[in-house]
């Protein structure tokens, strides 16, 4: 098995009042048997397919200055749970939607790379048939609908000091709230922006095909090509590099496009994550407001779609048979 657990252990954050958490401390590491390591393959599944930010410790992070005396041996793990802990409990006590759950302070390694993650769970209530046919109240940890969970490459954070994306936590359900107290309890600031890369590239490559005097065909292979090479590292699981995209690429009289990003002021790292909503842009135009949605293939522009810049209009030729029959039954 890829994942190997080295040290981990519960504690509970119990929801008094809109200002008061109460934290119940286990006194004793978890045993690492299968129970457990099924229950942290789960969370760092469950992780890994969610939107991510990414960050950085704050020069002052207590959290930071408490990880460095746990790896220096100045600590144990459990004392330093207990006092993490208690620092979460305060953060979390100054937002009311937050209801408490059960936290798990996790030390694993994932494919040579050695992770420390804090998780919240909530608990769902459901249903047991047991043995002589009777039903029976239970609970259990709410592990797929997880959203305050934050993970940091611990060995990342030792090698790269200059990295951006060693501390990651999810854009949860209650939005950029969660990133404030995460942000807050762990004493960090934010540092790769996934969505800002996703769109840079996505303008870079528009640029590109415009320099090298693509046609309207050859430029929609182009992004038919940056897209699908995209979805291809997403679906496995891999970062963009840009390196490798570039190869992929047709080349201009005089360069191809990794030295044109270089050339250009795109700020643009050479990996990064794929944001699967900005890069839609590459196949899709859409956007919403006032009452009205519009998504359309980018390739119909200038073709069934007409922009008039000026007068801020689209002219649709061609209207979806669904749509005539409503606008004709709406019309009788």
């Amino acid at each position: 098995m890829s994942l190997q657990i080295e040290q981990i252990v519960l504690h509970q954050l119990i929801r008094k009042s809109e200002t008061e958490i109460d934290v119940e401390l286990r006194d004793s590491l978890l045993e690492n048997h299968q129970v457990v390591s099924d229950l942290i393959a789960d969370i760092n599944r469950v992780y890994n397919n969610k939107t991510k930010a990414y960050g950085l410790f704050h020069e002052n992070s207590l959290f930071e200055t408490s990880v460095k005396e746990l790896k220096c041996g100045n600590q144990d793990f459990l004392n330093f749970s207990q006092h993490s802990v208690k620092q979460l409990r305060n953060e979390l006590a100054k937002y009311p939607f937050v209801e408490g759950g059960t936290v798990i302070f996790c030390q694993y390694r994932y494919l040579a790379v050695e992770y420390l993650m804090i998780a919240v769970l909530s608990s769902c209530h459901s249903m047991l048939v047991n043995e002589q046919l009777e039903i029976n109240q239970t609970q259990y940890l709410d592990v797929d609908h997880a959203d305050i969970i934050a993970r940091i490459d611990i060995t990342e954070w030792q090698t790269d000091p200059n990295s951006k994306r060693y501390l990651t936590f999810l854009k949860g359900r209650v939005g950029r709230k969660v990133a404030d107290f995460f942000m807050d309890y762990l004493g960090a600031s934010e540092g790769l922006n996934t969505k800002q890369q996703n769109k840079a590239l996505v303008k870079a490559v528009d640029d590109y095909c415009q320099v090298i005097e693509l046609d309207k065909q050859e430029k929609k292979a182009v992004r038919e090509q940056v897209y699908g090479y995209c979805k291809g590292q997403l679906e496995a699981g891999e970062e963009i590099k840009l390196t490798n995209l570039a190869k992929e690429l047709p080349s201009g009289h005089e360069q191809d496009f990794n030295s044109f990003i270089t050339e250009n002021d795109y700020d643009l790292d050479e990996e990064f994550p794929v944001d699967r909503s900005t890069l839609r842009q590459l196949k899709k135009f859409s956007g919403s407001g006032g009452g009205l949605t519009i998504n359309f293939d980018a390739d119909l522009l200038g073709d069934r779609i007409k922009w008039d810049p000026q007068a801020d209009s689209l002219v649709i030729t061609g209207l979806p048979p669904n749509l005539r029959d409503q606008l004709q039954r709406n019309q009788n």
